[in-house]
């Protein structure tokens, strides 16, 4: 009887690679610290020696159930019909396609919050991207107290430094807002307008201060201040009607900066319906460059957000923890003008 051949393991895959078993781990994983060319001959010894990995056994011997939890708190509603939600999970989705890694949508407002908790608790994943979040989420402070490996699509929440040698506070990626809202200040002041309004988003969420505080800055800086500030939610409804409060306030501006692109579409609508002319009188901009923001008429000039590449670095930052390597601290991408014909 001819003796069964043994399959070929993570052991022989390293030895003709000539790395690390751990290198050779990594890279089967979908792990990022590994470079190209020791990847390719990774590649070249899996498929000399026909390794297939044995993602069941592997699992059960490192506790893990290869799932990444993308959370958002957000009302399911909101989810399924606002763009950056679709766009930031396809980020994930697409990074993770190449790995061992699956992703579930978990959601954490209302009722959903408790839900959440008692998954992470039970250990039912392995890591946790926060895609949206507000302050009385309170999900830093719960990712601190579970230990997983987390990051944040946004500045989260500061949460109490733990054990692990450094704060979840510091794990997310984001773009700078305070610079995105200063450089839509200056665009207004600097195409002409001195009174200026903004509706801004929920100020229960980082970014929504920020753009708020880098306008604002803007403007002191030109000797101005806002002739309105309207709070809105990131909703176009939240946008028409705090339109509709600033006509009522008769502040005759000749600006507005409007906190998202959606909301911002929505504003010009109702501008239009009371006879503004865009942007002969009033000139508008907006914040994230969205699709939408081609298609207004006229065009609606905006600040770059680049949420499929946040997605990514977000998805990253996971990776390299899952990896053992957790002390990427925060990482901050640029936002920069695009111009078009409602501030001309």
């Amino acid at each position: 009887m001819v003796a069964r051949r043994s399959a070929p393991t993570l052991d022989d895959v390293a030895r003709v690679a000539g790395v690390s078993r751990a290198t050779v781990s990594r890279a089967v994983r979908g792990g990022h610290l590994v470079s190209g060319d020791t990847r390719q001959a990774i590649a070249e010894a899996i498929k000399q020696l026909g390794y297939v990995p044995n993602q069941v056994a592997r699992s059960l011997a490192m506790r893990r159930s290869n799932t990444i939890a993308v959370v958002v708190s957000e009302p399911h509603a909101r989810v399924f019909r606002d763009p950056f939600f679709a766009t930031s999970v396809a980020g994930v989705a697409e990074r993770l396609e190449p790995t061992d890694w699956q992703m579930a949508l978990y959601l954490a407002y209302g009722g959903y919050r408790q839900k959440l908790e008692q998954f992470l608790r039970g250990g039912t994943v392995d890591a946790v991207l926060v895609v949206s979040h507000h302050d009385d989420d309170l999900l830093a402070t719960l990712l601190e107290e579970v230990a997983i490996p987390c990051a944040f699509l946004g500045r989260p929440a500061r949460g109490e430094r733990m054990d692990r040698g450094y704060s979840v506070a510091e794990r997310f990626v984001d773009l700078d807002n305070v610079v995105g809202g200063r450089i839509a200040g200056q665009h207004l002041v600097g195409q002409g307008c001195r009174r200026i309004a903004t509706i801004t988003g929920p100020m229960d969420v980082a970014s929504a201060r920020e753009r708020l505080d880098g306008f604002q800055q803007a403007l002191a800086e030109a000797g101005l201040e806002p002739v309105g500030v309207y709070h809105g939610n990131f909703e176009p409804e939240s946008a028409q009607v705090q339109t509709l409060e600033l006509l009522r306030d008769e502040n005759d501006f000749d600006g507005l900066f409007v906190a998202s692109d959606h909301m911002a579409a929505a504003a010009m609508a109702v501008l239009t319906a009371h006879g503004k002319t865009i942007p002969g009188q009033v000139r508008v901009i907006g914040f994230d460059d969205a699709e939408i923001a081609k298609g207004t008429v006229p065009a609606l000039s905006t600040i770059t957000n680049p949420w499929r590449e946040l997605a990514i670095a977000a998805t990253e930052m996971v990776l390299a923890e899952l990896d053992g390597d957790p002390h990427g601290g925060p990482v901050i991408l640029q936002p920069r003008l695009v111009a078009r014909q409602s501030t001309e």
